[in-house]
């Protein structure tokens, strides 16, 4: 089973805060995903959004890869370590979607966006860069909790066209919930775990914002 962030919510013991903040500020509330992996916009919409992501996160080294540098040896390790394995396979899932998907649909402001983009990924390597225990960890598993999201937006838009959906790899999530139960039983971890986790959903909240001002440029809306 991958990553689902209601059950880590509700698993017992100390995994609730991390879940519990997916599940208030994680993406999968955002109304533009939503609609997206509803599939009831236009497949321009799609690339878009394909193209935005990869902007993001399909280039190597990304957040888990460099959050694994940071983070110290055991359990923590060995989670980040699996998921940037399982994160590699995804990367080329998001890069064969944006090919596919088509170019990116001509929109008011460009160079602004991309430029946008790009601010949001130096934040977002920054977070993984971290050498404040406990954050570049906070920042990973935001990113994997997220991307259960992002994943169905994937997978519908690889219905759409035609491309056959690989399993999800990453790791399972009463994995996850026993790395963030042992990280959280230190408090000055838990609080840097937190803001790292809480940073990264904020950054994939303000793409979405992007994308659906962009979409409302062009009239999609």
């Amino acid at each position: 089973m991958p990553f689902d962030s209601l059950q880590i919510a509700q698993s017992s013991g100390a995994a609730g805060p991390l879940g519990l903040l997916a599940a208030s500020d994680g993406v999968a509330v955002h109304r533009w995903l939503g609609a997206l992996a509803g599939n009831g916009e236009p497949i321009r919409d799609l690339a878009d959004a394909a193209h935005y992501l990869c902007l993001l996160h399909a280039t190597h080294p990304g957040v888990i890869d460099h959050a694994v540098l940071q983070a110290a040896t055991g359990i923590e390790r060995d989670w980040l370590e699996s998921a940037a394995a399982a994160f590699a396979a995804e990367r080329d899932y998001l890069a064969r979607i944006a090919a596919a998907a088509g170019p990116v649909p001509s929109t008011p402001g460009q160079a602004e966006c991309e430029a946008a983009a790009q601010q949001q990924r130096h934040a977002m390597e920054t977070l993984a860069r971290s050498d404040r225990a406990g954050c570049a960890t906070g920042a990973a598993l935001a990113l994997a909790l997220d991307w259960e999201a992002i994943r169905d937006l994937l997978d519908s838009g690889a219905d759409r066209l035609d491309i056959a959906v690989p399993p999800r790899a990453l790791p399972r999530a009463e994995e996850t919930a026993t790395v963030i139960g042992t990280l959280i039983a230190n408090g000055r971890i838990e609080r840097a775990m937190l803001f790292g986790a809480q940073q990264m959903f904020a950054q994939h909240r303000g793409l979405f914002d992007l994308l659906e001002a962009r979409a409302g440029a062009r009239g999609a809306i």
